[in-house]
């Protein structure tokens, strides 16, 4: 009896449709990680790497990055520079956002510190200017002169407005006889601030004058003040270096020009007596 050929079987049937199983995984893999690298967005890149590792089991279990671990079935190394060529330019974009926020953060921080050292100087002068302000007041009240000075503060100074017409003639700047008792008085009590700074200003109503002497009411005023301040350091031990002068003509009204009781108020000497925040 003649034996049976034993059936060759092909063997390899089989074979090729794991291999393309591969390549088609490979493909698939390669398509992604090309779309995923389109762009710098680092979340985009983070569910790459799920997707890899769970979905399509590039990457070995416990595997964080593509920088971990081989491709399976391919018996080659995956590529491991992929992630170093693109996590920098993420890395990068993310510092460039971090620095500005700080940048941002740090302006507002020193805008916000100036403006609390400028609120807290402001109340401290202010404050200063108010202590000295009561004082004066006191003063004033104790030589019976409060009636014929107007007293006013603010964070610079501590104002003292006199009356023209108490200190001078019409059109004069020599110191009436009968005002020299009130200038005295008041020579005494800017003796207590010999160290701030004291300015005496000149001020005249809008009608003009026009003499041998004073060609203009700026003259006129700068006249007043400086006859003023003259008689102040002639009778008080006070430094020229910190008493000024100036004379403001028309130009700083406190009243209406139109009426004579505005030009009145207008016609005056201001004596501003600085705090120890604004005397340097």
């Amino acid at each position: 009896m003649a034996k049976r050929k034993k059936d060759d079987g092909g063997g390899g049937g089989g074979s090729w449709i794991d291999t393309f199983a591969d390549l088609m995984n490979l493909l698939l893999c390669f398509f992604v990680l090309l779309f995923s690298m389109s762009s710098v967005d680092v979340d985009k890149f983070e569910a790459l790497i799920q997707s890899l590792e769970h979905s399509f089991s590039v990457l070995p279990a416990g595997g964080a990055s593509v920088g971990d671990g081989q491709m399976v079935s391919s018996g080659i190394s995956q590529l491991l520079l992929l992630d170093e060529y693109y996590k920098p330019e993420a890395n990068s974009a993310s510092l460039e956002n971090a620095g500005q926020k700080d940048q941002e953060e740090e302006a507002k921080e020193e805008k916000d510190s100036e403006e609390e050292l400028k609120e807290e100087y402001f109340d401290a002068a202010l404050k200063e200017s108010e202590e000295m302000a009561e004082d004066i007041e006191q003063s004033l009240a104790e030589k019976m002169i409060a009636d014929q000075v107007e007293l006013d503060i603010n964070a610079q100074y501590v104002l003292l407005t006199l009356n023209g017409a108490l200190l001078f003639d019409s059109g004069e700047s020599q110191i009436r006889e009968d005002a020299l008792s009130l200038v005295n008085k008041l020579s005494l009590i800017l003796e207590n601030y010999d160290s701030n700074l004291i300015d005496i200003e000149g001020h005249t109503d809008n009608v003009p004058i026009s003499n041998a002497r004073y060609e203009n009411n700026d003259v006129l005023s700068a006249y007043r003040a400086f006859a003023v301040k003259d008689y102040i350091l002639g009778n008080s031990p006070l430094e020229a270096g910190k008493i000024r002068a100036t004379g403001c003509g028309e130009y700083n009204p406190i009243a209406d020009n139109s009426t004579p009781e505005g030009r009145a108020r207008n016609r005056r000497v201001e004596i501003k007596i600085y705090n120890s925040y604004n005397s340097n």
